[in-house]
């Protein structure tokens, strides 16, 4: 009797023991749950921020671009000279005819001095050649410029024999290797080759485009890719991206290291700049490591990337392209585009093609004025231009400095209205097509037909929703639906799509029922730790097989918690910029909700505000956690706040904060233009280079200005006198007029 209820006890204990662990477990497993979740939640809100951020920067680009086409379109050059500085300015790709391009880029009047120690080239290339390259750059070697000439002319060559959609066959090897954006991250391809071995008769290799920018070594990529191309010509297959493009390059990380300040408060004010969010570009890189014939590089590169195919095709079943399809895609049309015309597919559309336009509308009894109400005629819907007030004596530089900021900002402004009119219009396009000032063979509408679907494939991304509309995120291309990509595979009888174009945590993605593959090999794109690289491996089944990969050794060590710690500060750190950069009119919309004046509004209002002026789409209620300090009444004191955004960004010498604020803002803007302007890439303006442009945006402001004015207005800002205005000056002369008022 007392043995039994001895075991009952026990029994009930146990049974108590278990229940207490089974408990236990449940709020163990609820808690991982809740932090798995927060985790996951603060990773998507990170990568949000990036892709906002880095989305909203293309479409600045395009935007800039749209600017430059309307004034070129309404600017008449006076004379043959101004002509032709146009003409360098946005054509110049297409100024050297084929003789001209090798003369000038002629590499065999270059001579290796004795004492170089670097890789040699000889042709046609073999194995070993490549191998030694990849050994050298290891090494932190370089290749001397006359073989980066060679190699550049042999691959144009070889490139103008290749049709516009690559074929590739699973037959002739074992598997087909497609590899994603790369961007200059040249650890991720010695990564990539380590793993799955290099190119060989057996080994075929896709790179879907997106070579070059916003990584150190996009050149070094570039010759990698381009040798083991001459020398399997079969096994390997390069995609355009749309980093592969003139104008692009120009933009991306031109400020990075390019200046040595000689004022005490630039050079703290440039200092604070570089330790932004900026990435290193293409064309900056060339220059920076081939000083001497870096402009001859980068003309032979500009015609190398016209000339890379737009696509390929895996037996027949699988189409590789960068970026995506659209409702239009036409695969035989894109076949017979003369694709080498697209150096750029962001340049302007020129007037004689706009003027061939109106020619065909009045030939054909149309009109481009339509009658008001009174009868007469005018231009639909078009804003007034404004006049520009007398322009004072040139005495006083600083009222005149006053007069011509205030007159060349409203002339802007007007210009920004007018583009945003012919955007909405249906027949206009965001980008134009690149045609020559010579070449009008042809009807207008066939490039322009030829221009999207080279724009298409090149910029557009995939969307959950069925349809295909604009991409207004980036700018440039559309958004397609899973229908639209069932239509295109149903067409060409296609299995899926891969495309890359995208940055994804894992490195690759499938949406539309499995049908579109995005792959991306640029490891820690966004910062260490913020995504893997892969490559996907197609063999004769096309079953794709993924490889994943991390670049950095300092990944590795990272825990899933401090990976998205150290992604997501930075991210809020490039946030934080881009609210600064528009405290101006941040100020303006908390204004809007504080009508009693008192310098407070509602945390809804704040996050309401700040979205009507970022416009980047971001959950401004879930992120404002980590931009606002909490509140006890749930009122926020925006001067206060936008007080503090400030003290981050200011830099040491207590520069003004509307300045610093004004640069941030237009930072982009002024390096692309002054990029534009210095068509040699010297970081020199000429005194005739920036006369010929003032004159292109006075002539259509209607400023009247003599050219003794303009040549006083630019040896003003010439502050060492050495004939040259460089950034330095130029960011200086922006400086002191912004101080002026």
């Amino acid at each position: 009797m007392g043995s039994g209820s001895s075991v009952n006890v026990n029994y009930k204990y146990s049974l108590q023991k278990s229940e207490n662990a089974f408990k236990a477990a449940v709020l163990i497993q609820r808690w991982y749950r809740r932090y798995v979740a927060r985790l996951e939640m603060r990773r998507r809100c990170t990568w949000r921020i990036f892709q906002s951020i880095e989305y909203a920067c293309e479409q600045d680009q395009i935007k800039l671009h749209n600017f430059f086409s309307y004034l070129m379109d309404n600017f008449t050059p006076s004379s043959s000279k101004e002509r032709d500085f146009i003409s360098r300015m946005f054509i110049s790709g297409e100024s050297f005819k084929e003789a001209e391009l090798e003369k000038y880029c002629d590499y065999e009047s270059l001579e290796v001095p004795d004492s170089y120690t670097g890789p040699h080239l000889s042709f046609p290339l073999l194995p070993d050649h490549a191998t030694a390259l990849l050994e050298a750059f290891k090494q932190k070697q370089q290749l001397h410029a006359r073989y980066v000439l060679n190699l550049l002319h042999e691959t144009r060559k070889h490139l103008k024999q290749l049709p516009n959609i690559s074929h590739v066959s699973t037959c002739y090897s074992e598997e087909v290797t497609v590899c994603g954006d790369l961007h200059g991250q040249l650890d991720d391809l010695f990564l990539i080759f380590y793993k799955n071995g290099l190119p060989s008769p057996s080994k075929s290799y896709v790179f879907n485009g997106d070579f070059v920018d916003r990584g150190k070594q996009s050149l070094e990529i570039l010759i990698i890719l381009f040798t083991f191309l001459l020398i399997y010509p079969k096994e390997v297959h390069l995609n355009r991206g749309n980093h592969e493009d003139h104008m692009v390059n120009l933009r991306y990380g031109f400020l990075v290291g390019l200046m040595t300040m000689s004022r005490v408060s630039i050079q703290n004010l440039t200092q604070l700049l570089f330790s932004c969010s900026f990435r290193y570009g293409f064309t900056k890189e060339v220059m920076q490591k081939y000083k001497l014939h870096g402009k001859k590089i980068l003309k032979m590169i500009q015609n190398v990337f016209c000339w890379l195919p737009l696509a390929t095709l895996i037996d027949q079943k699988v189409l590789v392209i960068h970026g995506g399809v659209s409702d239009t895609t036409d695969l035989d049309m894109l076949e017979k585009i003369q694709r080498n015309k697209f150096i750029s597919v962001l340049r302007a559309k020129k007037r004689k093609e706009l003027n061939r336009n109106v020619e065909i509308k009045e030939i054909n009894g149309e009109s481009q004025a339509e009658p008001d109400s009174a009868g007469n005629e005018t231009m639909s819907s078009l804003p007034s231009q404004p006049r520009p007030a007398q322009a004072p004596s040139m005495a006083n530089r600083v009222e005149f400095s006053r007069w011509v900021r205030q007159t060349v900002q409203e002339q802007i402004e007007w210009c920004r209205k007018l583009v945003d009119i012919s955007d909405s219009e249906e027949e206009e396009l965001t980008c134009s097509s690149l045609v020559s000032l010579t070449d009008l063979d042809g009807p207008c509408w066939t490039r322009q037909e030829e221009w999207k679907q080279i724009l298409d494939i090149l910029w557009s991304d995939p969307m959950p929703q069925e349809g295909c509309r604009e991409n207004t995120v980036r700018g440039g291309g559309c958004y397609f639906g899973p229908d639209v990509t069932g239509k295109i595979l149903e067409k060409y009888n296609l299995q899926f799509l891969i495309r890359s174009h995208e940055c994804k945590q894992d490195g690759y993605e499938f949406c539309h029922n499995r049908k579109v593959l995005t792959i991306f090999s640029a490891s820690n794109y966004y910062e260490i730790g913020s995504n893997r690289g892969a490559y996907v491996k197609l063999g004769p089944d096309l079953v794709p097989h993924f490889v994943q990969y991390q670049a950095n050794k300092t990944a590795h060590t990272l825990t899933m918690t401090q990976r998205i710690s150290r992604v997501e500060e930075s991210a809020f750190r490039a946030l934080r910029e881009k609210l600064f950069a528009h405290t101006s009119a941040l100020i303006s919309a908390f204004k809007v909700y504080d009508k009693d004046n008192t310098g407070r509004i509602t945390l809804s209002n704040w996050a309401t505000a700040v979205e009507s002026v970022l416009r980047l789409g971001l959950p401004w209620r879930m992120l404002r956690p980590q931009l606002v300090r909490s509140t006890a009444d749930g009122m926020l004191e925006y001067k206060s706040w936008l007080d503090d955004l400030a003290m981050e960004q200011r830099s040491q010498e207590h520069i003004q904060s509307s300045l610093l604020e004004v640069i941030y803002r237009n930072r982009s803007n002024l390096e692309t233009i002054f990029r534009i302007i210095d068509r040699d890439h010297s970081g020199l303006i000429s005194f005739e280079e920036f006369h010929q442009t003032w004159k292109l945006f006075s002539s259509h402001m209607n400023i009247e200005l003599t050219d003794d004015g303009i040549n006083d207005l630019v040896r003003s800002i010439d502050f060492n006198k050495d004939g040259n205005i460089d950034f330095n000056e130029f960011l200086e002369a922006f400086r002191l007029v912004k101080q002026s008022q």
